[in-house]
């Protein structure tokens, strides 16, 4: 589970410090256990966003089965992709 707030949070982390390698890096750390992946929004065609932020969305992971797949569960998720968004 993954709760609202905590998802705020994170990205309040990622609108200061800005998105990086290193900085999803950083939140994998502080955020244990919950996973994150770093991508490019433009990986995951035809997919809706859960939170969406300058720069960068949300996608939820539910990886409670034995393939991760996307949720817009808060509670069923057990991880966030970070989605960078470049202008068009």
């Amino acid at each position: 589970m993954i709760e609202k707030d905590k998802l705020e949070e994170i990205a309040k982390t990622l609108l200061s410090t800005g998105l990086s390698d290193d900085t999803v890096s950083a939140l994998r750390q502080q955020y244990q256990p919950i996973h994150f992946t770093y991508c490019m929004d433009d990986d995951l065609p035809n997919n809706t966003p859960i939170q969406e932020y300058d720069g960068f969305n949300f996608y939820l992971i539910d990886g409670r089965e034995h393939c991760l797949c996307l949720t817009n569960d808060y509670n069923t998720a057990t991880g966030i992709v970070v989605a960078e968004v470049y202008p068009d």
